[in-house]
């Protein structure tokens, strides 16, 4: 496997689980280290069991269309894999580079994608995009909006619907009782861009009685505008914000909440395709709010509430309900724990791609 995205240590429960699975024998590539909008990812070894875990130099470091392996024509004469699984969007240059290498040596191949809207790519990304669709053995993609758009666009492979990643419930699992002197906390955690509507949040938690809290962990060009806006509404002693949390505060971060809220807005370019926090927090037993737009209400089901997009009187509603209604945010909660370890655990993604590496060599 091929994936720049496992430098993230809790990432990395997926591969010990794939390595737990009969026959296999996996070795992953990563850089040693992603430059990520929020700045360098590291290489964390958190979870190393099982399978071997190289870090091979990198080209062109943070260019997501444009990065690739050097060495990994070397690797893969090593290693003389069945299987080339490339973690990444076909249009990718990476993808290319790794797809070619694995026929080369014999090796089936595989890509994952996110890609949940139509996009056509200039030369020379549209013609590694239509290279590695004729080609390539098989797609696994991330939502069933993904999979619509790679059909239309002219990929006929076999093709699987699973996450990239799930999440441990052993780690993001519910804590203990939350103290209460701090009130109704409402929490939102991810990029503080426009197409997250996280100034719809505001806007919604402003008209709360007190007390309440709304606390924001993120970063992002959007953060000074959000402070003056709840400045302007006059809850700013309401709002706080936190940087950016590294993948380990997580759960902790999403424990101390009573409702964590995903306000995104779908743009011409963009769709929101997972919202991987949703099911972090419905692992640790919190109650959930998204917008209804992009894979959101796919992922949270019947075990959270969604609201139209953009609304934000109907969020403030579902807000004002939650908040007087402490049964209501237990049994969401409960909910929502439910449907990620029936869907949306490490062990589960392992398997279902275990699954699809039999297919493919049989």
């Amino acid at each position: 496997m091929v994936s720049k995205a496992c430098v993230v240590g809790s990432f990395q429960r997926k591969l010990e689980e794939m390595a737990r699975c009969p026959n296999v024998d996996l070795v992953v590539i990563v850089p040693p280290s992603w430059k990520d909008a929020q700045g360098e990812l590291v290489l964390e070894r958190a979870h190393v069991e099982g399978y071997r875990l190289l870090a091979d130099p990198i080209a062109f470091n943070g260019r997501y269309h444009l990065h690739y392996y050097p060495r990994l024509k070397r690797r893969i004469e090593e290693v003389k894999p069945d299987i080339v699984h490339i973690d990444e969007e076909p249009y990718n240059l990476a993808t290319w580079h790794a797809w070619r290498l694995a026929r080369r040596s014999g090796a089936k191949s595989l890509f994952f994608s996110w890609q949940n809207l139509a996009r056509s790519y200039p030369f020379p990304f549209n013609l590694m995009e239509r290279r590695v669709l004729q080609g390539v053995d098989h797609a696994i993609v991330g939502s069933q909006g993904a999979a619509k758009v790679w059909r239309s666009k002219g990929y006929t492979g076999p093709l699987s619907v699973i996450p990239q990643f799930g999440v441990d419930p052993d780690l993001f699992s519910p804590g203990s009782r939350r103290d209460s002197d701090r009130g109704f906390v409402v929490g939102y955690v991810g990029r503080l861009v426009p197409e997250k509507g996280v100034d719809l949040l505001i806007q919604a938690a402003a008209g709360l009685p007190d007390p309440w809290q709304l606390v924001i962990a993120g970063d992002g060009p959007e953060q000074p505008a959000l402070a003056a806006l709840a400045r302007q509404l006059g809850v700013a002693e309401h709002v706080f914000f936190d940087d950016w949390l590294p993948s380990g505060r997580v759960a902790a971060y999403l424990r101390q909440l009573d409702v964590l809220v995903l306000p995104s807005l779908s743009r011409p370019n963009w769709t929101e395709q997972f919202g991987r926090v949703l099911i972090e927090a419905m692992a640790c037993g919190v109650a959930v709010i998204g917008s209804g737009t992009g894979e959101i209400p796919n992922v949270i089901g019947e075990a959270g509430w969604t609201f139209p997009e953009g609304d934000v009187f109907a969020l403030h509603e579902r807000l004002v309900r939650l908040m007087q209604e402490a049964e209501t945010r237990a049994k969401l909660g409960n909910l929502g724990r439910q449907r990620v370890l029936q869907r949306f655990t490490q062990a589960q993604v392992a398997v279902q791609t275990v699954q699809v590496y039999r297919e493919m060599l049989t």
